[in-house]
């Protein structure tokens, strides 16, 4: 899955549930498969930034030329929330693959949303406080 034509890019937002526990517990892990994943996709790596919680769980970002990658954890349900945004010549699919086998996902959702179209919309809207 390449970013589509048209567009100004791809941004994958990615729900991996029923991961290995003890991983998403693993900062220095979880560092690395981001990075490997930027990696997967074609992404230059600008910048990292990773929190381990106490008793547990990560968040990490980590800062692309061509845009972003996240991620947050919830260890004791086994969920992982994925945020990636990506333009230019990648192929952010690659990073759904690696993510779900380096975290033992056995559920996985992801939304596509097309960023950047000038003549539609890219997804739905929703609007408060208007």
């Amino acid at each position: 899955m390449a970013t589509p034509p048209g567009t100004q890019g791809l941004h994958l937002l990615i729900e991996l549930r029923e991961c290995a526990a003890e991983l998403l517990d693993d900062r220095t892990g979880l560092e690395a498969v981001l990075r490997l994943s930027a990696e997967a996709i074609g992404a230059q790596v600008v910048a990292v930034a990773f929190h381990q919680f106490f008793p547990r769980g990560v968040t990490g970002f980590v800062l692309l030329a061509e845009s972003h990658l996240s991620i947050h954890t919830w260890p004791e349900q086994r969920y992982a929330a994925v945020d990636l945004f990506s333009c230019g010549n990648t192929e952010p699919g690659r990073a759904v693959d690696l993510l779900v086998r380096a975290l033992g996902a056995r559920r996985v959702e992801t939304l596509h949303v097309r960023r950047g179209l000038l003549d539609q919309p890219s997804a739905s809207k929703l609007v408060a406080g208007i």
